[in-house]
């Protein structure tokens, strides 16, 4: 059965630091793309990163313009674990985040098609 469980949400204050974990199981997730997600009180949903799997030629992570430089994807393929450093975080980063595989696609993050999400875990930066 396939499942994604992401932890790690929390209260931080501004310029603080958090990890988000997204732990797979029913599938290897180095061999798909996985993507983060967080979506904003009133917000539509919004891509944070994607992840390449490794059998890409390219093996590469995509990040959104608002995130990028401060936050972080790695993947422990041993744990079949993805996570998401978060750092320099601001009030504007207060969302739920999920992750999110496309089981059937070729691995690449371009013409992704996500199939399978997390039930996402909160995030809220305040002082």
């Amino acid at each position: 059965q396939v499942q994604l469980v992401e932890f790690g949400g929390g209260l931080v204050q501004p310029g603080g630091s958090l990890r988000l974990s997204c732990a797979a199981s029913g599938f290897s997730l180095p061999y798909h793309a996985i993507g983060w997600f967080r979506q904003a009180p009133g917000k539509e949903r919004e891509g944070v990163s994607c992840v390449s799997s490794t059998l890409s030629s390219a093996n590469y992570t995509n990040y959104a313009d608002s995130v990028k430089g401060r936050f972080t994807v790695s993947r422990d393929n041993a744990k079949n674990t993805m996570y998401l450093q978060m750092n320099s975080l601001v009030p504007e980063d207060t969302a739920v985040y999920y992750c999110a595989v496309d089981l059937k696609g070729p691995g690449e993050c371009y013409g992704v098609k996500y199939d399978y999400w997390g039930q996402g875990t909160q995030v809220t930066v305040s002082s």
